[in-house]
């Protein structure tokens, strides 16, 4: 083993974050079950927001057999408030494919035929569920490597001299503790604007640290600005219930219940019409931001009574609206229209 890796497992055996989905450094052999679930919730997502998410889905659906047999309505009104929901409908379809074949595959190489893991997610499920040599790159890591070697070149380039790195320093022996161990000390030494170097097991071999400004490092490209959307979302009320409707299963925030709204999706002037003849009054402005986009979305409350015109939809109870599984922008909105 590399003094690097060494060094790093040894700190790591002392100071490994303890995580819902994790095993002790050294312990038994994870769950794979468990660490696709938690590598899939936290693409996109911090360790804080994911673990709530976590437990439940573990509690609810404790294996890949029972995650298979569920209804993906019901999945994707679970992972409401996670986000990027395309990866709720991949985990569904991951989880019947691996059901099927009875297991998840032991190797990166066929991990990566399966819905919804990339390059890095199988990478992290071979290392850290199977013990394979692998080499895991996430954003923290890739921090870490990028200071660990002073690697100026600017992201997304850098990637190439980033994963060589990484690829030297990794090990044949404990390659799961190895891939933990980086995400740890970047999530809690090697942060992003103050790096602890003082706290850091790596520091003497930093060559970052030693040109005096390791916190420069990565060198990212410049931020494009994004587009702005405006659309209007509507709210429905009658006798306590309110109108949702379920989205198209492709496209954005597909499948998941909604409140109607006047296609800001396809467009960016919210100019789309209302789902009902009559009176309307302002409810105020939600603001949210997606990857490529942020938009700016009106709420608009019904004051008519043609309530007989909808279709293709649910009447839902307002007092029990946190239950819908709204995803977070509607999940605004309601809120707002109930306050």
């Amino acid at each position: 083993m590399n003094a690097t890796a060494a060094t790093l497992l040894e700190w790591y055996d002392r100071n490994a974050r303890r995580l819902p989905w994790r095993v002790e450094p050294g312990g038994e052999q994870p769950d794979p079950y468990r660490v696709w679930l938690s590598e899939i919730m936290l693409q996109q997502t911090t360790t804080a927001h994911a673990a709530p998410y976590f437990a439940a889905f573990a509690e609810r659906w404790p294996n890949v057999e029972a995650l298979a047999a569920a209804p993906e309505a019901e999945v994707m009104a679970a992972w409401a408030g996670l986000g990027y929901y395309s990866r709720a409908r991949n985990l569904v379809a991951c989880a019947r494919e691996v059901a099927a074949r009875g297991g998840f595959p032991d190797n990166e190489v066929d991990l990566r035929k399966l819905p919804g893991l990339g390059a890095y997610t199988a990478a992290a499920v071979a290392a850290i569920a199977f013990g394979r040599r692998a080499v895991v790159i996430d954003a923290n890591v890739e921090r870490v490597v990028a200071r660990l070697f002073a690697i100026e070149e600017p992201l997304p380039a850098a990637r190439k001299a980033i994963r060589a790195a990484a690829e030297a320093i990794t090990p044949d022996e404990r390659a799961g503790d190895f891939a933990q161990a980086m995400m740890d000390l970047g999530a809690g030494v090697c942060g992003p604007r103050d790096p602890r170097c003082l706290l850091c097991p790596l520091a003497a071999e930093c060559l970052a640290r030693a040109q005096g400004d390791p916190a420069r490092l990565p060198v990212k490209a410049i931020k494009k600005t994004k587009p702005q959307r405006l659309g209007t979302a509507f709210w429905i009320e009658r006798e306590s219930q309110v109108w949702l409707v379920r989205r198209p299963g492709k496209g954005m925030l597909g499948g998941m219940r909604a409140l109607p709204d006047d296609g800001w999706r396809a467009g960016a002037d919210g100019s789309g019409e209302a789902p009902l003849p009559g009176q309307w009054r302002a409810g105020g402005v939600v603001r949210h931001g997606f990857t490529h986009f942020d938009l700016e979305l009106g709420l608009a409350i019904y004051a008519g009574e043609a309530f007989e015109e909808l279709v293709g939809g649910e009447w839902w109870p307002v007092d029990a609206i946190e239950e819908a599984g709204l995803p977070t922008l509607f999940a605004k909105a309601a809120r707002l229209a109930v306050a």
